[in-house]
């Protein structure tokens, strides 16, 4: 298989990783939390700015710490959608200055395939069909995996992402950005039944309600009037309780919506891809409501759930080795169905020669 150097900035962290066969042969990620901590949330152009500022170095980084140089690299790629078009334009010239540079193929990958394939850094021998719950925080989606490039998106949030969610709650708790974390580390010392809090179900206009599709902006709403009348009885919020029942809510709505979608669908694998697949009462939940049901559910290392460029590196590889490549004209996107995945990837022609290119190749 392809050994692909790729570069991921599609948000807030500036990424390079070069992987071969689904190995990782390197990875190295620069965050900027702490740019955007003061600020309680990402901020577009001063994300473009740090990428701007940090991709030489990882970039050389990345080489060094393969041992490689560019005679090794087969392809190169980078992200291209979706995400913030600064940021993603940062990656994306950069992914194409090397490509020209070096002569090597070009390969712009959608974000989200990369967090399904971050699952076959894990399990090597993972092969679709299989099902994904990419949960991030900006992106809450059921996917049944058909092929390389070949998605369906079955269920999704309606509103708020998951890890969104989070960070809002996270904000109104005062617990600071990124909410994610530090939700999870408090909620490991709380009672989850503590609260109760709604489930977040989508309604269907004949009645009932959607199987797999979820909402979180009730669950968001009734965590601010819970916190404001906490607060009008007394200065002192119980921090860890409400953390452990909010993420109850999240948890046990993805995982009644996960499990549903595996059996039917007659998938029985489930990988988790995406910032939340960290969390560890997600992961615990999950993984318990699965095996009794003889369901497989693959984690990501923690590395890989994040945005990082080594799961970009992989999804490229895959598409390499299908011979398939993008044109150095791809644009960045900041909105980008899954679905249309393969449109990265245009039969291309060989480049027309110009009658004078022609002449003087013949004398």
């Amino acid at each position: 298989m392809a050994t692909a150097l790729a570069i991921e900035t599609s948000c807030d962290e500036t990424a390079v990783a070069i992987v071969k066969n689904r190995q990782v042969l390197a990875n190295v990620v620069s965050s900027q939390i702490a740019l955007h901590q003061p600020y309680g949330g990402i901020v577009p152009e001063v994300a473009s700015r740090g990428h701007v500022e940090t991709i030489n170095w990882t970039i050389a980084q990345a080489l060094q710490e393969s041992g490689l140089d560019w005679g090794a690299i087969d392809a190169v790629a980078a992200t291209s959608a979706p995400g913030l078009v600064g940021a993603l334009l940062v990656g994306l010239t950069a992914g194409k200055t090397l490509a020209m540079l070096h002569q090597k193929p070009f390969l712009a990958v959608h974000h989200l395939e990369g967090h399904i394939c971050a699952s076959y850094l894990m399990e090597p021998t993972l092969q679709p069909p299989f099902l994904c719950l990419l949960v991030s925080g900006g992106h809450t989606s059921l996917i049944a995996v058909r092929d390389s490039g070949v998605y369906e998106t079955v269920g999704q949030t309606r509103d708020d992402a998951a890890g969104e969610a989070f960070d809002k709650v996270a904000r109104l708790m005062g617990l600071g950005y990124p909410g994610g974390p530090v939700i999870d580390r408090l909620a490991a010392e709380g009672n989850p039944k503590a609260f109760k809090l709604p489930e977040g179900r989508v309604s269907l206009p004949d009645g009932g309600f959607h199987p797999y599709d979820c909402s979180f902006s009730g669950l968001k709403t009734a965590m601010l009037r819970l916190v404001q009348k906490l607060q009008a009885e007394s200065p002192e919020l119980p921090l860890a309780d409400l953390a452990a029942s909010f993420q109850t809510a999240v948890v046990n709505a993805l995982t009644k919506r996960t499990i549903a979608a595996a059996q039917d669908l007659g998938l029985s694998t489930i990988a988790i891809g995406g910032g939340v697949a960290a969390n560890r009462g997600l992961r615990a939940t999950l993984a318990a409501a699965a095996e009794p049901l003889g369901l497989r559910v693959l984690f990501p290392p923690m590395q890989f759930c994040t945005d990082n460029a080594a799961m970009i590196a992989c999804a490229a590889g895959e598409h390499f080795d299908r011979e398939r490549q993008s044109p150095l004209s791809t644009a960045a996107q900041s909105r980008l169905g899954l679905e249309q995945v393969l449109t990265l990837y245009p039969k291309m022609e060989p480049p027309k020669q110009s009658p004078w290119v022609l002449e003087s190749l013949k004398t």
